[in-house]
């Protein structure tokens, strides 16, 4: 059963969106899980029908990430950004940008761990109201909660 509805989306000001999710592992898997391109393309995918053909990071400030998925159709959608802060494994903060019919946002990730279990805090940060609220209406909660979900799921393989 999908645990997409435990995932929390809110609104704090008129230009942030801010997830929360709390993952069964430790802080430093779910780190590793979210900044390793060897572990990134087994959960990072949406909705069904999506590969993760590139994944490519530099895991440091000043270093770029970009990841190309591919739909079972033929699709294809490229992100990139540059990370501007990597402290392992509490916090990062880098640039997303979709290409040019998107505004770039700021991401900051913090990973909070207590009693095994690590909550992912996701703070994206949009240039105005009118781009945050257009992202809301793409299906972000949707192909976030799926992919976070996956990644609850892979990070038990990984501690198995």
């Amino acid at each position: 059963m999908p645990n997409s509805e435990i995932l929390n989306v809110t609104t704090p000001t008129d230009r942030e969106i801010v997830v929360t999710r709390v993952f069964n592992a430790p802080r430093n898997l779910v780190f590793d899980a979210w900044t390793n391109p060897k572990y990134l393309p087994h959960w990072m995918l949406g909705p069904d029908g999506w590969t993760m053909p590139v994944c490519e990071i530099d895991l440091r400030p000043g270093g770029s990430w970009r990841f190309i998925w591919r739909h079972s159709n033929g699709k294809e959608m490229e992100m990139r950004g540059e990370y501007r802060e990597v402290k392992s494994p509490e916090r990062l903060v880098s640039s997303e940008s979709w290409g040019p019919d998107w505004p770039e946002t700021l991401n900051t990730v913090v990973f909070n761990e207590h009693a095994g279990k690590t909550t992912a805090t996701v703070t994206l940060l949009y240039p105005s109201k009118e781009a945050r609220d257009a992202a809301l209406k793409t299906g972000m909660k949707q192909g976030m909660g799926l992919s976070y979900d996956r990644l609850e799921n892979y990070l038990s393989s990984l501690t198995v």
